[in-house]
């Protein structure tokens, strides 16, 4: 390095604190250019208790952020960056997921409940008990979103009811609340010693808590779940101050910028008009569509979001959504579960392997099936299994279960605004395959356009953070038209209504598998009727299944 060459050659710094679902980063941009000039990773443990249920340790998470901050200010002076040039920090997290710890101490009360977690299911049941009809869209016009155990409100609800930590902290009135992003400021602010306890309208707009017109939480709403206002964090906008972090390295540091996950990557595509849409495809799969200052009210399965709001006096932007449960996950479950497959990279080569047709169709409903459907009663199926189907026919039954996921809430988002996107903006990991591009293109009927720069979720934070206000600001006239790769239909219209066709055949038989309680009034009790009578032969197909994984196994 020259010695007369100034630390601060990139110009001001802008870090993201990226938490997911299976891995916490930060990484730190170069506010002219976006670049990312270094960043650490550090993976997250997921613990399962019992079938359908899933949780995360809040203190391995903390541990995994602060190994992560440590970690990437040694990569800067490695890099001979001065870390004091790091202007703001902005936090995008998984979103959904549920925090609860004592104020006092700190202490997390329970682990946090994963997003996918499916424990309130009875939960959900007894709330519809006291719905006429049953209507699982009851509060939609409140909080945008289906009553569903997808959401933190069902969640919170579980562990005021059934663990008595938490009950003992609300009657010491020592109990706090928070999604991850909440969890993670309130402890690198100061935590027990005057941590912020806040949330941004994007994380508390997926909590059913939160009116989506005021956007602040809603009487009615917390009256309806039994949720005291108390333990609830303030809600903010994605793009402020909310405090300082207290940690050495980076003590005085503001952070300024906060965006559930999905939000921040439809920001880090640029998706800043109405009528352009992103999808992201990592452990599940979410599409937005940016829909203005308007709130959309979907008739046809898809939530309605707060996209962002980019500042404390700046109006909302809504976003329509449809959220997919199984996506990367699907991989890990061939991995792990089947041992067919040993990573995404590995698709391309056995998919080719197959040499006709692939009639196999797999609807990974493992915990039921969100968007569109939003069917708790639904179960994985795989069908139109021949002599002739391998191991190579149902890796690409999986990866095309993604790509059918996305259509289904493509038509959807069709029915409910009229328009079909031109063109389709993708980021995630399973992005950086190119088969599953390909697919996702042929079965949409659309281009698929995938950014070289693949850290959009965490760029759109950045973006947010370094616009804060008091903040040098972040340059947001970053090209919209960034190097990218375009991937085109390759199929006719006539194969791709016939792929399409099996798919929505396949999906009628996940349905009405799994017994509940009581049928939703929602539901279509001819079809759930249907498809209980054909459960058995379902059985009959997972045996199948198992023989010929057996055999393939034996020969890979």
């Amino acid at each position: 390095m020259n010695k007369n060459e100034p630390m601060n050659r990139y110009g001001p710094l802008v870090g993201a604190i990226d938490e997911g679902t299976s891995s916490a980063k930060f990484l730190v941009f170069a506010a002219n250019t976006a670049e990312v000039l270094t960043y650490h990773q550090v993976p997250i443990l997921q613990i399962c208790p019992q079938e359908g249920w899933m949780e995360q340790d809040p203190l391995e998470i903390l541990k995994a952020v602060r190994e992560c901050l440590n970690q990437t200010i040694h990569n800067l002076r490695q890099l001979t960056i001065d870390p004091s040039d790091i202007v703001a920090i902005g936090i995008t997290n998984q979103r959904e997921t549920t925090v609860v710890w004592d104020s006092i101490t700190g202490e997390p009360l329970y682990n946090a409940i994963v997003w996918m977690d499916m424990r309130t299911t009875t939960v959900v049941d007894d709330v519809l008990k006291n719905i006429r009809n049953k209507d699982k869209d009851y509060l939609k016009p409140l909080c945008g979103l289906p009553i569903s155990p997808y959401f933190s409100a069902l969640k919170l609800k579980w562990l005021l009811e059934n663990v008595p930590r938490v009950q003992e902290a609300l009657a010491k009135e020592r109990l706090m609340f928070g999604t991850i992003d909440s969890w993670l400021i309130w402890n690198l602010t100061g935590g027990a010693k005057g941590g912020v306890h806040c949330t941004d309208v994007t994380n508390a707009s997926r909590t059913m808590l939160m009116n989506i017109v005021t956007l602040k939480w809603d009487p009615t709403l917390l009256s309806f779940f039994k949720i005291p206002a108390k333990i609830l964090p303030r809600i903010r906008s994605s793009s402020e101050i909310y405090g300082y972090i207290q940690d050495e390295l980076l003590q005085g540091v503001p952070i300024s910028g906060c965006l559930g996950d999905q939000q921040s990557a439809l920001v880090g595509q640029m998706c800043l008009q109405q009528g352009l849409a992103k999808s992201t495809y990592g452990t599940g799969c979410f599409l937005l569509y940016n829909t203005g200052t308007a709130i959309v009210d979907s008739a046809h399965g898809l939530l309605t979001t707060v996209a962002y709001q980019l500042g404390e006096h700046a109006s909302p932007v809504y976003a329509l959504e449809g959220s997919i449960a199984i996506a990367g996950a699907l991989i890990h479950w061939l991995r792990d579960n089947l041992g067919i497959l040993d990573n995404i990279e590995d698709c391309e080569s056995i998919v080719k392997q197959i040499t006709a047709e692939n009639r196999v169709v797999f609807v990974p409903a493992f915990s039921g099936l969100y968007a569109p459907y939003w069917r708790k009663d639904a179960r994985s199926v795989i069908c139109g299994i021949s002599e002739d189907t391998n191991s190579s026919h149902i890796i690409k039954a999986a990866l095309q279960s993604v790509c059918f996921q996305i259509r289904d809430i493509l038509e959807a988002m069709k029915k409910d605004t009229g328009l079909m996107l031109s063109k389709l903006l993708v980021d995630g990991a399973m992005t950086n395959n190119d088969l599953l591009m390909q697919m996702q293109a042929d079965i949409c009927g659309i281009p698929v356009v995938r950014p070289l720069m693949c850290e959009t979720t965490a760029l759109g934070v950045a973006i947010a953070a370094g616009s804060a206000e008091g903040i040098r600001k972040w340059d947001v006239r970053i090209d919209a038209n960034v190097p990218s790769d375009t991937f085109l239909p390759s199929i006719t219209e006539n194969e791709r209504d016939v792929l399409y066709s099996r798919w929505k055949a396949g999906i009628k038989r996940s349905l009405g598998w799994e017994t509940l309680p009581e049928d939703n009034g929602n539901d279509n009790d001819d079809t759930n009727n249907i498809h209980r009578v054909t459960a058995p032969g379902v059985f009959m197909i997972g045996t199948i299944i198992l023989l010929i994984v057996a055999k393939c196994r034996s020969t890979l």
